[in-house]
């Protein structure tokens, strides 16, 4: 038996370099990203609450930490990855019903869901902010 020498042209498998990102790709891709994010962000909330189990200076330690402004950029970007975490689920559950799957339908409520998690998490720290008596 001969062995041929003719190389055959072999399919490229699809990259990121074909795909054009389109907005519901860009939020599937967060929407992981924000899980992933909760899911280790969960041990902020267990230091905390281990903390108030311990001791009052603990307590007082973390909530420094928390309180300081890289503490506060932390605790807003979790808050963001879980309002928008929860937005996408949303938009998920509205598509397992069967409604909104068209393009155009599903690329408003992509643009949507960014814009909307943004202005609930800061009104979520507007209201905490209230809350707790100003800056």
């Amino acid at each position: 038996m001969s062995k041929t020498t003719s190389i055959h042209a072999r399919p490229l498998s699809p990259h990121l370099q074909i795909y054009r990102l389109i907005p519901t790709m860009l939020m599937s891709i967060i929407h992981r990203i924000t899980g992933g994010a909760l899911y280790f962000g969960i041990v902020l909330f267990v230091v905390w609450v281990a903390a108030a189990a311990a001791s009052k200076e603990a307590f007082d330690l973390v909530n420094a930490v928390y309180g300081s402004w890289f503490g506060r950029l932390v605790l807003f970007g979790f808050t963001w990855a879980l309002l928008h975490h929860m937005i996408g689920g949303l938009r998920h559950l509205v598509w397992d019903t069967g409604r909104a799957l068209e393009k155009a339908t599903s690329t408003k409520m992509a643009k949507a869901s960014i814009v909307i998690s943004v202005i609930l998490t800061v009104l979520v720290w507007i209201a905490g902010y209230a809350v707790r008596g100003g800056f």
